[in-house]
């Protein structure tokens, strides 16, 4: 994929548009067949913080992963200084507040959120994806930065990165920027891609 802002500002826009269009039932069975592979994961099927997020803008929904009762802690991202994020345990019930973006988080103080170095798994929102790991964000760079210390770390590591995604959202690829941090798998609606890049 041509790699000018242009190009990428048109494919987050292509990409928002065609969630956005979908059905309320076609949401509901691609979250539920999300969930579904997400679960044969053996990293979800045990003890440990697992980041997620609160679904904005025809993002596909994690709900259904939620219920029953997963092994592992639930954490939503919270936004930190400096375009970082932290994590919060969050389950269904907690309060919440929003963020200045209007997403809402886990009403918890600063000092008893998580640092990025804390998650065991990371199930990663994107816009755009490739086979290989690379991924197209929101254009924010939260992600990037927060994971920012996996540069240069064999691969996988902990955390370990899972972009998910509708399978439309598939590419067949895209430029790497100097700061994009690669995925390890990429699940979606229709399957789980065990990516080249992070390996």
């Amino acid at each position: 994929m041509d790699s000018t802002p242009d190009s990428r500002t048109a494919l987050r826009q292509q990409m928002r548009q065609r969630r956005m269009a979908l059905s309320a039932a076609e949401r509901i069975a691609a979250a539920d067949a999300l969930a579904a592979r997400l679960r044969t994961l053996p990293e979800l099927q045990r003890k440990a913080y697992v980041a997620g997020y609160w679904a904005m803008q025809g993002e596909i929904p994690l709900h259904a992963l939620l219920s029953p009762a997963p092994a592992f802690v639930y954490c939503l991202p919270c936004l930190a200084p400096e375009h970082h994020l932290r994590f919060a345990p969050w389950r269904f019930g907690d309060a919440l507040v929003q963020n200045r973006y209007g997403i809402p988080e886990p009403d918890l103080a600063p000092a008893s959120q998580l640092m990025p170095q804390d998650i065991d798994v990371v199930l990663v929102p994107l816009l755009a994806f490739d086979r290989r790991g690379t991924r197209l964000g929101a254009g924010g760079g939260y992600y990037d930065r927060s994971f920012a210390f996996l540069y240069g770390v064999e691969r996988p590591a902990r955390p370990l990165l899972i972009g998910v995604a509708h399978a439309f959202q598939q590419v067949d690829e895209l430029h790497a920027e100097a700061w994009d941090v690669p995925l390890d798998l990429v699940v979606t609606d229709t399957e789980v891609i065990h990516c080249t890049a992070g390996a």
